[in-house]
């Protein structure tokens, strides 16, 4: 996917498939297609679907919060204090 030279046409696919990657930068998108082709690779190596859906949903979640300013503004905004214990999901 790197060095593939049908790399830049996927990207250019993106928005067609994935229209929400509007709110994303030009850098953003290629971090997804890059994560995603690599949940692919998995799903398909490995049998594994889920971390497919777990990218485009991650991904998907950026863009929303990208695309409302006010959730923009406080996601950029520092934090300080304890937010409590982390869930660690196996």
């Amino acid at each position: 996917m790197k060095h593939d030279p049908g790399a830049r046409e996927l990207l250019l696919a993106m928005p067609d498939v994935f229209p929400w990657v509007r709110h994303l930068s030009t850098d953003e998108v290629r971090a997804f297609t890059l994560e995603l082709v690599e949940a692919l690779s998995d799903a398909a190596e490995l049998n594994l679907d889920a971390p497919i859906t777990e990218v485009i949903a991650g991904w998907r979640a950026t863009a929303r919060i990208k695309a409302d300013p006010q959730q923009s503004e406080e996601a950029v905004r520092p934090t300080s204090g304890d937010f409590g214990p982390v869930e660690v999901r196996p």
